[in-house]
């Protein structure tokens, strides 16, 4: 396979996918690239659940099942052993979101260290992840950030965030699994950046077990990887980092115009690819001390992660290099760079339909919003259906 050439085999690309989950998946790419269709089924899908109507069968049977594997993590391990007989690995992600709760913060806490004594069993899942306003609320890292003092009740809250944090990464150290911890929006980042931070001094001492994640959209991030990198070598500590793009550009936009502040959002498209290679490079090229998860979609990322392995002697399993991309999209990468030998690992959202919903809306107005993406899976997958008529 020539440069330019190795994501476009279908074959390998949807290997494990019968002729009606071929099907299935071109009729949801189709109605995904029409933006308003993807408005107006958003709207109907939240009144619809919020109403009560019984419309999670129907939701569970089209989008969850492409984009999810399933209600709870047993439901997910048939998805994550098919994906390991061709190489790649399995990021069970707790796709809750929005909560409030203290009960509920425990119970994704709890969830985790399932997964991880889980992933401990099952050379088929070597990391984890959890995002950080799944541990505790949205306020309170926002107010942190800001550095705005405490009530005595809020910072009793704020330790109870601290403890999760290292329950998780502390039987993660144990059982050496990874554990990505993914980013949020711009104005409670830095709170859990530092929080981040504290847990890479602390279990990151060998190797990189904890991973902070660089939203590349954020013309800020190099300086922010660079500093970091400077404290890391002082203290002594490795750093585990995975970028990404990111998946809040407009909501960050609109709250810089509204607040008045400049956005922390690169100026174009263009300003963020060159961001997010210049991240991966600068890793790159300092392996020793930092390990990355290149979270991408991206074909020409890819790649250039390829070249600048080769040229540097990065052998493809090394493990400090991962590749990762969402379940139920990007196929072509995933397992195609599986087939070549490197470490590809697949993010596989669960849980209960109603709760996993923001994150379903989520990937659809991406794929509606980011050019290309969508004509790309659609025309690969019609190259597929072609083949097997051949």
């Amino acid at each position: 396979m020539t440069k330019n050439t190795l994501f476009n085999n279908t074959e390998v690309a949807f290997a494990l996918k019968n002729d009606s989950q071929l099907e299935r998946a071109y009729f949801l790419f189709k109605m995904i690239s029409h933006e308003p269709l993807v408005r107006i089924g958003t709207a109907a899908t939240n009144f619809a659940l919020k109403a009560k109507l019984p419309v999670e069968g129907l939701i569970r049977s089209t989008v969850f099942d492409h984009f999810c594997g399933g209600v709870n993590e047993d439901d997910c391990l048939p998805i994550i052993d098919k994906m390991f007989t061709k190489g790649v690995c399995s990021v069970l992600d707790y796709s809750v979101e929005g909560k409030e709760e203290e009960a509920t913060f425990d119970d994704a806490k709890d969830k985790l260290l399932k997964i991880i004594q889980f992933a401990d069993e099952k050379d088929a899942m070597p990391i984890v992840v959890f995002k950080p306003t799944g541990f505790g609320r949205f306020y309170l890292y926002q107010k942190k950030g800001e550095g705005k003092a405490f009530s005595p009740e809020e910072q009793a809250e704020w330790d109870r965030i601290v403890d999760r944090y290292d329950e998780v990464c502390g039987l993660a150290k144990k059982k050496d699994v990874e554990v990505l911890i993914d980013g949020e929006e711009s104005w409670m980042q830095a709170a859990a950046d530092e929080l981040c931070e504290d847990m890479m001094r602390k279990y990151n001492t060998e190797k990189p077990i904890v991973y902070n994640t660089l939203q590349c959209y954020r013309w800020d991030r190099l300086d922010y990887l660079k500093s970091l990198h400077e404290r890391a070598l002082a203290e002594g500590f490795k750093i585990g980092m995975k970028i990404v793009r990111g998946a809040y550009m407009e909501k960050e936009r609109d709250r810089a115009e509204a607040y008045g502040y400049k956005s922390p959002i690169c100026i174009n498209k263009q300003a963020s690819d060159d961001n997010f290679n210049t991240c991966m490079t600068y890793i790159l090229n300092h392996l020793d001390t930092i390990s990355i998860f290149i979270g991408t979609h991206n074909e020409d990322s890819c790649y250039l992660a390829m070249e600048l392995m080769q040229d540097l002697g990065i052998e493809k399993k090394d493990n400090n290099v991962w590749f990762g991309q969402l379940y139920g999209m990007s196929d072509h990468i995933s397992f195609n760079l599986a087939n070549q030998g490197y470490n590809v690992a697949k993010y596989v959202p669960f849980g209960p339909v109603k709760d996993v919903m923001p994150y379903l809306i989520r990937r659809a107005e991406e794929n509606t919003s980011v050019a290309g993406q969508t004509s790309r899976e659609l025309n690969l997958l019609k190259e597929e259906k072609r083949r097997r008529r051949l």
